[in-house]
């Protein structure tokens, strides 16, 4: 307990997931936390009883929203005196905007889908790097992605534009680290399998896709469950990782480096 005793910490994408599941456990590890997301997370079982001593300040925020942004970040930092931690959660599926096959998928689609992960990604990170510049000091920003980013499952999940984007947020964070590693900026990826979170419903309620995951992330025998990205979250957040910069770690039950075995294949 403690490794993030007072760390001024802000959670983008924290009311829901695997975002909300690190709200509590950076709670836990004594952060000063500030938290968006696309609703209030303070009706949530939990967050308030860990909020009563003025722990938590939150607010509703589209990270997609451009205008919205700036005055949620400077919210966050008046609320927080400042900012060393950026933790960016926040993305989604594009599947019900058109995204799909490449073959398949259609402008819209792709457009939302990129808005929604790596755009969003974006702006908070760059923000988050103006500050840590413009104050001359440390920062840490961890960014979440995907494991398909570079270990593809097309039987299941053929969404291009998803895929692309958690690409870009790879791409993107370890340019950063590299350029920013100077100046004592650590920029670090988690690439989740497949999680048990509300975005996934559809997933973990397929039959098929189910016992695929039995062999594909082995170490569950299916998904993952939002608190097994927390403590991962923690370390790379925390001094523990204090020389630790352009690292994409998977949490993923085992998914890159297992095959996956499907109970049919029809192709």
């Amino acid at each position: 307990m403690g490794r993030l005793a007072g760390k001024r910490c802000l959670i983008v994408g924290g009311t829901t997931g695997i975002g909300f599941a690190a709200a509590r456990r950076f709670l836990e590890e004594e952060a000063r936390l500030a938290v968006t997301g696309l609703e209030e997370p303070a009706s949530r079982d939990g967050i308030a009883t860990l909020a009563r001593h003025g722990l938590v300040w939150s607010t509703a925020w589209d990270g997609r929203d451009r205008d919205q942004f700036q005055s949620t970040f400077e919210s966050a930092l008046a609320n927080l005196c400042g900012l060393d931690v950026l933790y960016h959660v926040a993305g989604g599926s594009g599947r019900r905007d058109g995204d799909g096959p490449l073959h398949e998928c259609t402008d819209a689609g792709w457009q939302a889908t990129l808005d929604v992960n790596l755009r969003s990604t974006f702006l908070t990170n760059r923000a988050a790097v103006q500050h840590f510049l413009g104050q001359k000091q440390p920062g840490a920003i961890l960014n979440v992605a995907s494991v398909l980013a570079f270990s593809p499952s097309p039987r299941y999940f053929d969404t291009v534009a998803y895929t692309a984007a958690k690409g870009g947020i790879v791409a993107m964070s370890r340019l950063a680290a590299a350029r920013y590693a100077s100046d004592c900026i650590r920029v670090n990826v988690i690439a989740p399998g497949l999680i048990d979170t509300p975005m996934s419903t559809r997933a973990c309620s397929d039959p098929a896709l189910v016992a695929y995951l039995r062999s594909k992330q082995p170490l569950r025998g299916g998904p993952g469950q939002a608190d097994d990205c927390s403590d991962a979250a923690v370390f790379l957040c925390s001094d523990a990782a204090r020389f630790v910069t352009g690292a994409v770690l998977p949490v993923d039950g085992g998914w890159t480096v297992s095959e996956g075995q499907s109970v049919t294949d029809d192709r």
